[in-house]
């Protein structure tokens, strides 16, 4: 692929990630869904170009999108997990072939990020958590087991992204970059 086409590319995936994540201010219901669409996007990198370019794609939509996100919440969650995430996925997948292995390295990886993402929010943006008044002690073992599910969902919606994209639009993809 010419240096153009992944350039192209790159420019493509970067600014339709921009619009998903900026788009939370016409749709705010969509905190999580709109970075995890817009991580999805990376996938089209990982598999047309590579992994170096897919970082160098996130790197650039993580910086952009601290600045030009109404909600710090949505650039924050691209940051610290969904915009990486599909290349961490394809290394984890490339490395590692025992599935109970591949599952319980990415599900540690999750929930480390997501503390770690959330005690970041709540230190530096003054984020504050409505839900654990309501829900006591056992408000942070429910996030995290909905978001342990949610995220496993979205790992096999990836999947079967990356499978849609191999068996039915790769060929017309490859016509007008090459």
């Amino acid at each position: 692929m010419k240096q153009s086409s992944k350039c192209a590319i790159g420019g493509i995936v970067a600014s339709l990630s921009l619009v998903l994540m900026i788009s939370v201010a016409i749709v705010p219901f969509m905190t999580y869904a709109l970075p995890a669409m817009a991580g999805a996007l990376i996938v089209f990198i990982v598999i047309e170009i590579d992994k170096k370019w897919a970082f160098g794609v996130y790197a650039a939509v993580a910086i952009l999108g601290m600045f030009l996100v109404p909600e710090k919440e949505v650039a924050a969650m691209y940051l610290a997990l969904f915009g990486y995430y599909p290349i961490l996925k394809a290394i984890i997948e490339g490395h590692i072939k025992i599935t109970i292995l591949e599952w319980a390295l990415k599900l540690l990886i999750f929930l480390a990020t997501m503390v770690s993402a959330y005690l970041v929010m709540i230190k530096l943006f003054g984020l504050t958590l409505d839900e654990m008044d309501e829900w006591g002690k056992w408000a942070v073992p429910i996030l995290l087991g909905t978001g342990s599910v949610a995220f496993v969902l979205y790992d096999i919606a990836i999947t079967k992204l990356i499978v849609l994209y191999n068996y039915k639009w790769r060929k017309r993809f490859r016509k007008y970059f090459k």
